[in-house]
């Protein structure tokens, strides 16, 4: 395909990630607004929200400020009056990555993937220029810069991932091809690095699996205490919908926040609280009815949990040996030691990076740090993964593992 052709295509898959993302938020947000104010409504801030609502989702933090009226209606201190609000929705981060994955798997597959990730990086990062730019609130500040660097990086992050996985599978002809052919000269150390990606993947989608399981549970367990601080809201079926839009936009958030749980370290709902197996101090919450989920107190036996990502990692090693075997080319205990160890330490980082990206700040006061700390998260996660990974790809090899006349390792 010519490379203008593949190029055009990017921007246009660009144009379409950002329109479909503006467009998630926009729909809700105008029924909401008629129903509230009427057709006749001023409309002058909608798109403002939208705007600044669009870069909180791509984890740019929003400077709040509440005017002196607002303070003295809803009765909050003028203390409050100024925050932060850091914790993205990553709902909308997660679709324009998955989305830019697509786009960029696609212009590999057409033979210049270069030429697409940078012409759909350019567009991408105009469009989200357009849009800084031109909705901008007095109550709600973002910078500038990185409302167009942080939707921008993330385009170009899935873009990558997907165009340099296709072409790492496919060829490119290119610069994959070249690095492919250096790895191939390692020998039995060729196989490493595509081992330690895939087990990586499949240990941090099974541990985001798990923690999809433990949210559902304990959206069945205590439910009635999210029910009950819906109702101590007192809001009518307007802000009701307008509270459950917002709790699913966050649903991959606190899914990340589940895994921390389950991993060990857990996470924060303020300063100074811990949600963890080992124990809950929280006292009081903010109330949003999906922290009702939140246990209230835990047993010896919840520690148990941290088996999960333990059976992530070995799930992964079986995943990465089972494939090796299959291919005949299960090799020596060196090989899979690295291998191992990559898992886990890429395990580890991508829960750093997701830690990172589900934590900040959710209000004022108490509320100004919230989710998971990176490095506590990261090291839990890369060491258990370690363990389970290390199990499967270090035991000796089953005798239909091995060609006829060796010996287990």
């Amino acid at each position: 395909m010519q490379r203008l052709l593949i190029v055009l295509l990017a921007a246009v898959d660009a144009a379409v990630a950002a329109a479909v993302g503006l467009v998630a938020l926009l729909a809700p947000l105008t029924i909401l607004w008629t129903l509230a104010f009427g057709v006749h409504a001023e409309w002058g801030a909608l798109w403002p929200a939208t705007s600044v609502l669009w870069q909180l989702g791509h984890a740019v933090p929003v400077d709040v400020t509440l005017p002196a009226e607002v303070l003295r209606e809803v009765g909050i201190s003028p203390d409050a009056a100024s925050f932060a609000i850091s914790v993205p929705p990553l709902a909308l981060l997660a679709f324009t990555v998955i989305f830019a994955a697509r786009s960029g798997a696609r212009a590999a597959r057409a033979g210049s993937w270069i030429a697409g990730v940078l012409g759909g990086t350019v567009v991408f990062a105009a469009i989200a220029a357009v849009v800084v730019l031109t909705g901008r609130l007095d109550m709600a500040t973002t910078s500038w810069a990185l409302g167009i660097a942080a939707p921008s990086l993330a385009y170009l992050a899935g873009l990558l991932a997907g165009a340099v996985t296709t072409a790492w599978a496919d060829g490119d002809g290119g610069l994959v091809d070249a690095v492919h052919d250096r790895v191939d000269a390692w020998g039995d150390a060729a196989g490493i690095p595509g081992d330690v990606v895939r087990g990586a993947a499949v240990a941090l989608t099974t541990l985001l699996g798990a923690a999809g399981v433990a949210f559902a549970l304990a959206a069945f367990l205590r439910g009635g205490e999210a029910v009950a601080l819906y109702e101590s809201l007192r809001v009518d079926g307007l802000g009701t919908t307008v509270i459950s839009l917002g709790q699913l936009a966050y649903v991959p958030t606190l899914l990340v926040w589940a895994a921390a749980w389950i991993a060990g370290p857990g996470f924060a709902v303020g300063v100074g609280t811990a949600v963890s197996p080992a124990g809950t101090q929280v006292g009081a919450v903010p109330g949003i009815p999906v922290l009702g989920l939140l246990p209230e107190v835990s047993s010896p036996w919840t520690l148990i949990v941290v088996l999960v990502p333990i059976a992530a990692g070995a799930l992964a090693g079986w995943v990465v040996r089972s494939r090796a075997v299959s291919l005949g080319g299960d090799h020596g205990i060196g090989p899979r030691a690295a291998t191992a160890l990559g898992i886990a330490v890429l395990s580890g980082a991508g829960a750093a990076l997701l830690a990172a990206l589900s934590s900040g700040s959710l209000g004022p006061a108490r509320l100004a740090q919230a989710g998971p700390a990176p490095g506590p998260f990261a090291l839990a996660v890369g060491l258990e993964v370690l363990v389970g990974a290390a199990i499967m790809l270090l035991a000796p090899r089953h005798r239909s593992e091995r060609p006829s006349g060796t010996r287990l390792d």
